[in-house]
């Protein structure tokens, strides 16, 4: 198990500013975000890539994770109608939009290949006005059902993170989504605060979804609040997470997702790391 930290924790500063910060913070990995104000991926240009490639390399940084979450530099004005955080999403029911989050994520595929990570994340997004559940389920599909294929040219993984009131926003219906496309591509971007919210069993959780979990994220929780902390200020038992790593040979990254530090990154981000430090697992 390796720790990384997502850049989405600095959105006050550039990309490669973050990069400079969280190498100083003690981290050797870190995830990218596919979105403002780090990188559009419809619009870096290749010497951006570049740049950004010798940077992880001087600085002897990993990727663990591009994530592809929410794409809103992308969004097509004309379509901004209510909550567009995940917008466009790969369930939304304008082809045009749809469309252009499989393109979107296409690209990630590509940026995941040159920066070295191995999976990208990816969300189902939101059923909005006029796409009811199954419709947008199946919209769903479809759109992984053209994006695996790439993905299979890459040999890049997608994990799908399900989140508190979104179309996919609890561990059976990710699971449903797996079961039915069946890919060894495919499988779960585990983020365990999401699954405290829910009340699931984090153990439980973490042992049902095996192998197929790409990349974990982890924030603290306290009061099954949606509100990401950093671990140790709040109420998940992190021994209990680990143990549970450890029982099914997780070997990935565990990627602290703490955006809600905007003021202090670095402090959450070292204060996060020392935490999940202090543990000691028994073999």
């Amino acid at each position: 198990m390796r720790y990384a930290i997502s850049s989405n924790a600095y959105t006050r500063f550039s990309l490669n500013e973050a990069i400079e910060r969280i190498h100083n913070c003690g981290y050797s990995a870190l995830e990218i975000l596919a979105d403002h104000p780090h990188i559009s991926p419809l619009a870096i240009t290749p010497q951006e890539v570049k740049q950004v490639t010798r940077l992880l390399e001087q600085r002897g940084m990993s990727v663990s994770n591009i994530n592809a979450n929410t794409a809103v530099s992308v969004y097509p004005s004309i379509h901004r109608i209510g909550e567009t955080v995940f917008e466009p999403s790969l369930c939304n029911r304008i082809e045009e939009v749809r469309l252009q989050r499989i393109r979107y994520t296409e690209r990630c595929i590509d940026l995941a290949a040159e920066w070295g990570a191995s999976c990208i994340s990816v969300t189902s997004g939101k059923c909005l006005a006029g796409n009811p559940p199954e419709q947008a389920y199946q919209l769903l599909v479809e759109s992984l059902t053209q994006i695996l294929p790439y993905a299979e040219k890459r040999n890049i993984r997608i994990g799908i993170e399900y989140e508190p009131g979104l179309l996919i926003e609890n561990a059976n219906e990710v699971l449903r989504v797996i079961a039915e496309l069946n890919h060894p591509l495919l499988g779960i971007n585990l983020d365990l605060g999401h699954t405290e919210v829910l009340g699931e069993p984090l153990a439980g959780t973490i042992q049902r979804f095996g192998e197929k979990i790409f990349n974990i994220h982890l924030e603290d929780i306290r009061g099954r609040k949606h509100y990401h902390l950093v671990p140790g200020e709040g109420d998940i038992n992190f021994g209990e997470v680990l143990e549970a790593l450890q029982f099914i040979c997780y070997d990935r990254f565990i990627t602290f997702e703490i955006y809600s530090y905007p003021d202090d990154p670095d402090g959450a981000a070292k204060r996060a790391l020392a935490h999940m430090l202090s543990y000691t697992i028994p073999c």
